[in-house]
């Protein structure tokens, strides 16, 4: 990582979803060496204070907070919310990061499919609850890990029910969707000094694979031990469009290896129609 071209961010307040392990651990471990406060959200209290003490005994950095937080739970995502905002009125990056990836069809703790709920709807909600923290802390950014594993998105049946579901499926649909979100999302940003980019980490040797249950998981998680990125790279570039001074209101862009790249999804009355579900399946009165 060229810590050259990003800017000092004492001062700031940065947030990390799936902070514990893999490409959120080590996004967490680059804000900290920019000097950054930095709040990891994680669902593993154990696993999350073992990475917070060990990058904060690494970087000298001790303005690591640790969040416990189920993504796939919305009530979880509103309790964390209320007290966060309490201790900090203003953030000034979120780096939505979090990600499951699953062979079954599991339910999440609101009975909506898990990998739809945390990939997708802990994207938006914990966005959309944190947004005017994000308006007071202008300039401010959003930066969402996407993947070029994107497809199969069916805004008609998001949660598999009438589809035969599929583990790859269950996951691309909701990577299509973390990018049709983020263009709706800019859109809602703009001229509030808040900026919202999507990136690529590339295929990266972390755990996300592993722990999909099934063969081709398996597969997926062997190949990726020895062929894929390591976390730190996969994170540099989420932590460059958190910190770059160059990217100073650039907006509504799809990066990989800190260059932008072109997006096939892009579609207005799509994204709006996205934007519009998520919505409905995150309203205090959905379920």
């Amino acid at each position: 990582m060229n810590d050259t071209e990003l800017a000092s961010l004492r001062g700031r307040v940065c947030v990390v979803t799936g902070a514990n392990s893999g490409i959120g651990k080590e996004a967490v471990r680059g804000l900290a060496r920019l000097d950054a406060t930095v709040v990891m959200v994680c669902r593993d209290a154990g696993r999350g204070e073992a990475a917070r003490a060990e990058i904060a005994a690494e970087t000298g950095n001790d303005a690591l907070e640790l969040a416990v937080v189920d993504l796939a739970s919305q009530h979880a995502i509103r309790d964390f919310t209320a007290g966060f905002q309490e201790r900090h009125p203003a953030v000034h990056v979120l780096v939505n990061n979090a990600g499951i990836w699953s062979e079954r069809r599991l339910l999440g703790p609101d009975g909506i499919e898990l990998v739809w709920a945390t990939n997708q709807l802990g994207y938006f909600l914990l966005t959309a609850l944190l947004r005017d923290a994000l308006k007071r802390g202008a300039p401010a950014r959003v930066v969402n890990v996407a993947s070029q594993l994107a497809r199969d998105l069916d805004l008609e049946d998001v949660e598999f029910r009438r589809r035969s579901y599929s583990g790859i499926s269950a996951y691309a649909q909701s990577k299509q969707a973390n990018r049709l979100w983020t263009w709706a999302l800019s859109r809602r940003l703009a001229g509030s000094g808040v900026t919202a980019n999507a990136m690529h980490p590339g295929g990266v040797n972390t755990a996300l694979f592993g722990k999909g249950g099934g063969l081709r998981s398996l597969l997926a998680s062997f190949y990726m031990r020895f062929a894929g990125r390591t976390p730190q790279e996969g994170a540099d570039t989420a932590v460059w469009l958190a910190a770059s001074p160059a990217l100073e209101g650039t907006t509504g862009a799809f990066w990989y290896r800190r260059r932008e790249m072109p997006c096939r999804f892009r579609d207005q009355a799509t994204e709006e129609r996205l934007w519009e579900l998520c919505e409905r399946m995150t309203s205090s009165n959905a379920r």
